[in-house]
């Protein structure tokens, strides 16, 4: 009887395993189907639109070809988007990252009231886009916002600035409302890898004579890099994205100074009813944010070499 159960429990061990060999493709499956259909079918949708002529009020859709793509091409106010846009993601991605990077920092010191702190930190992101807006026009607002208090302590002015309408001031100011509201995520991140570190490491380096800022150098530093290229180019891609704040806060204005691409997007689609142009317009930043994500796994897989070698 021991034999037979024997070759019974070895003749079962084949199904058994053929049946687990399926669990993970049957767990990925309906992430695959949401990636599908909320994202792979509507990129799909948006490439083939911008190819055709889908104007409310002119007609039925029309194949155009390389059409759209010429009047992008030639369209002044396109290019104008995307310096915008670069300008825009350049300074949250330094801004933030940097600003998460320095809390984390602070924030991985033992002191009294850090978890407190650490709560606080998280609430710029726990804000949601329309009142971080109602905020920041409350202190910027030029007959009674707080910061004038502050700048015409400082300053000789006979009038208080008119913050978000003025074109040397509004893209800077938008760009730090976007990375108040962005850096507690990027020091938390930070802050679980510093966490993450042998201490080990840090009592060798002491042990060797290292200064602090030597061990941040060489010990933390290198622990951090990877951490901070993945925060680079997700801050990138949530640069490109953006939409809410910069639309509540100018509406892209004033004279276009911060009329990011998804603006743009959004101008074309639902100001001049032409989707077509506007899904050519979407299809250069899906093009400007594929070239920025294959740069990231370049660099990652060239100081993984580097730490490999």
């Amino acid at each position: 009887m021991a034999a037979q159960a024997a070759v019974n429990v070895k003749a079962l061990r084949p199904t058994m395993g053929r049946r687990r060999d399926y669990l993970p493709y049957m767990l990925a499956l309906p992430i695959i189907i949401y990636e599908a259909i909320f994202i792979l079918i509507p990129i799909i949708q948006q490439f083939t639109s911008s190819f055709t002529s889908d104007i409310i009020g002119i007609g039925n859709v029309k194949w155009v070809g390389l059409a759209n793509y010429e009047r992008l091409f030639a369209d002044k106010n396109f290019w104008n988007s995307m310096r915008v846009t670069l300008l825009f993601m350049g300074g949250t991605v330094v801004i933030a990252v940097g600003a998460g990077l320095l809390a984390a920092l602070l924030m991985n010191q033992r002191f009294r009231g850090r978890s407190v702190t650490r709560a606080i930190m998280t609430l710029p992101w726990a804000f949601p886009d329309l009142p971080t807006v109602l905020v920041f026009y409350w202190i910027l607002n030029p007959n009674f916002g707080v910061i004038n208090v502050f700048v015409r302590f400082f300053l000789p002015l006979d009038q208080n600035p008119k913050w978000l309408l003025d074109v040397n001031m509004s893209l800077p100011l938008v760009i730090l409302i976007a990375s108040w509201k962005a850096f507690p995520f990027y020091g938390l991140v930070t802050l679980s890898v510093l966490q993450s570190i042998p201490h080990e490491l840090y009592e060798a380096a002491k042990v060797d004579g290292a200064t602090p800022s030597q061990a941040f150098r060489y010990v933390t530093l290198p622990e951090l890099i990877p951490t901070l290229m993945l925060m680079g180019v997700l801050a990138c891609i949530f640069a490109f994205r953006q939409f809410a704040l910069v639309f509540l806060s100018t509406g892209g204005g004033p004279a276009r100074t911060t009329e990011t691409l998804v603006i743009s997007v959004y101008k074309a689609a639902f100001n001049s009813f032409d989707f077509s142009y506007g899904a050519t317009i979407g299809m250069a930043g899906f093009v400007a944010v594929f070239a920025i994500t294959l740069l990231f796994a370049y660099l990652q897989r060239r100081q993984e070499a580097e730490a490999a070698s």
